[in-house]
């Protein structure tokens, strides 16, 4: 799993950083007056064929490739952590019932062995929680409740692994664009300060980059922020199902106790 999620990484920074390459070398092969009118007519034409990723494009060249290349960084880094817990987490759901039922029957013709390689057998933390449990289950309840309750806490932290990361790159989307933001202000200011004029014009161009760059960043933080909100109820749904099986392992063992150990 570490080395899937490091091969999307790699790809993710590594075709974000061409893309940004070759917009960086768009905006720098013409002056500033060809960048507008060129933006203008390319958004034209964008109106006319609907083309999203040209579209998109464009914005990002106009927004400068230098500050907008910050919260896409964090939309890349992010999506592939959030790509890396769906699926580690993804493969983590089991049918918890069907899973207890085996094992119920198999504790039942007093085989716990076979209920061993059955959790042995089948992926995911409710199974190996059950395994926990059954390899103590000659030590009395308590010693299996311990054990369960134990494990169950390690497997809880590697479900939610990473999800630190995601919600780095939540909070740093939107300050990143404002970085973007206080520089084109900046930019603005600085425009006035030359022409010595207030007209619109003037400050245009560096008030266009401020909101663009806010607007990408707190786009970032909204993608990512869905993203989290899906992996969180997928963690949570998989820690009620351990602790339900934990409860049902609990009783399984009692009975096996009273059928067997008289």
């Amino acid at each position: 799993m570490k080395k899937l999620f490091a091969i999307l990484a790699v790809m993710g920074v590594l075709s974000f950083g061409t893309t940004l390459t070759a917009m960086a070398q768009d905006e720098s092969a013409a002056p500033a007056t060809e960048q507008v009118a060129a933006a203008d007519n390319s958004a034209a034409v964008v109106a006319e064929e609907g083309g999203l990723h040209k579209e998109l494009k464009t914005k990002f060249i106009e927004g400068d490739a230098g500050f907008m290349s910050l919260p896409a960084i964090a939309l890349v880094l992010g999506l592939a952590f959030c790509i890396e817990r769906i699926i580690y987490l993804s493969l983590a759901e089991v049918n918890a019932k069907k899973l207890m039922g085996k094992v119920e029957a198999a504790l039942e013709k007093g085989d716990v062995e076979g209920a061993k390689t059955i959790c042995r057998n089948t992926r995911g933390p409710v199974a190996s929680i059950c395994y926990q449990g059954l390899m103590r289950i000659d030590e009395g309840l308590d010693v299996v409740e311990r054990s369960v309750v134990s494990y169950g806490g390690v497997q809880a932290g590697y479900l939610e692994k990473g999800c630190s990361w995601i919600t780095l790159f939540i909070a740093m989307a939107p300050s990143l664009g404002f970085i973007g933001t206080v520089v084109g202000m900046v930019m603005a200011f600085d425009k006035i300060q030359q022409a010595g004029d207030i007209s619109p014009t003037v400050v245009a161009g560096g008030m266009k980059v401020a909101l663009i760059t806010t607007i990408f960043g707190l786009i970032v933080a909204l993608v990512l922020q869905v993203f989290y909100n899906y992996i969180l109820s997928k963690i949570e749904a998989i820690t009620s199902q351990m602790e339900d099986s934990s409860i049902t392992l609990l009783d399984i063992i009692m009975k096996y106790n009273l059928k067997y150990k008289k």
